[in-house]
C-alpha cells in the first residue's frame, strides 16, 4: 500500500491557532480536508464555523484540560490528531526570571500538552489510530540568552514526546514533535523586529534564511497522516540546518 499524506475526513484539534505556526498547521489540515477545532486564548478568526470552529480556552489553567478535550470533542467528535502549538517564552534572563513567569512557562509549554492529550487518548486507543504533535524547539537542545524557562519546557518537551510515545504507540497513537527554527510569529516578534539578530540568525542556518510559514506545512502534515504510521517518539527539526552548523 502507498503511505498516504492525505487527512481527508480526520478531526484534528490544534491548539494556538489564532495565529503563526498553529494556525498555518491547522488551515492546511482544513484545506487537506481535516475538520478542524482551533483553540487559543482568543477565537480564531479565519474558522468558517462549518469544517473549522474555533474555541476560546485559557489553555493556561491545567484542571481546565478535561473540560477544554470534552468542549472540543463535541463539536465533530473525538479528535484523531491534537497539534500541541500553543506556547510562550518570557524571555527573562536567569537572573530575572519570576516564578509566576516560570510556572506559566512550564504550565502552558510542557504541562498543558500531556494533560490535553491524556484526555484525548482513550478516544484515539478506541478507534485504534491517532496522531499527537507536540511543538519542541531550538532550545530544546541549544541555549538562548534570556531563554532559562522557555529552553527548560522545550527541553521538556523532546523527553515528554519520547515518554508519550513509549506510552501510547502500542495502541496505533504516534506522538512526535516539530522543532521549527526562525519563523515569522507573534512569538517571535522581538527577533524578526531587529533586522541585524534576524539576518545573524539566517546566516546559521545551511540554507542561509529564516523559515517561511509554509515551510511548516509539509513536515506537519507527514506527521499528521498514515506517511508516518511507522514513525514516533521523534523531534523532527525544520530549521533550514540550523542545528546541523
Amino acid at each position: 500500500m502507498t503511505p498516504s499524506l492525505s487527512v481527508e475526513g480526520r478531526i484534528a484539534c490544534v491548539t494556538g491557532a489564532s495565529s503563526g505556526l498553529g494556525r498555518t498547521i491547522a488551515q492546511a489540515l482544513a484545506a487537506g480536508g481535516a475538520r478542524v477545532v482551533s483553540v487559543s486564548r482568543r477565537k480564531a478568526d479565519w474558522c468558517d464555523g462549518r469544517a473549522s470552529v474555533a474555541i476560546s480556552a485559557d489553555l493556561s489553567d491545567l484542571k481546565a484540560s478535561p473540560d477544554i478535550a470534552a468542549e472540543v470533542s463535541e463539536v465533530f467528535g473525538p479528535p484523531d490528531i491534537l497539534i500541541n502549538a500553543a506556547g510562550v517564552n518570557t524571555r527573562q534572563p536567569a537572573d530575572q526570571v519570576t516564578m509566576d513567569g516560570w510556572l506559566t512557562t512550564l504550565d502552558l509549554n510542557l504541562s498543558v500538552p500531556f494533560f490535553l492529550a491524556q484526555a484525548m487518548v482513550p478516544a484515539m486507543r478506541e478507534k485504534g489510530w491517532g496522531r499527537i504533535v507536540n511543538f519542541a524547539s531550538l532550545q530544546s537542545q541549544r541555549a538562548f540568552h534570556g531563554g532559562i524557562a522557555y529552553g527548560a519546557s522545550k527541553g521538556g518537551i523532546s523527553q515528554l514526546t519520547r515518554a508519550m510515545a513509549e506510552a501510547w504507540s502500542r495502541d496505533g497513537i504516534t506522538v512526535n514533535a516539530l522543532a521549527p527554527g526562525f519563523f515569522p510569529t507573534e512569538l517571535t516578534g522581538p527577533v524578526f523586529s531587529n533586522a541585524e539578530l534576524s539576518a545573524r540568525n539566517a546566516a546559521q542556518t545551511c540554507m542561509g534564511r529564516n523559515g517561511r510559514l509554509e515551510d511548516i506545512i509539509g513536515p506537519a502534515l507527514f506527521l499528521c497522516s498514515s506517511a508516518s504510521e511507522y514513525v514516533t517518539g521523534q523531534v523532527l527539526y525544520v530549521d533550514g540546518g540550523f542545528t546541523a552548523k
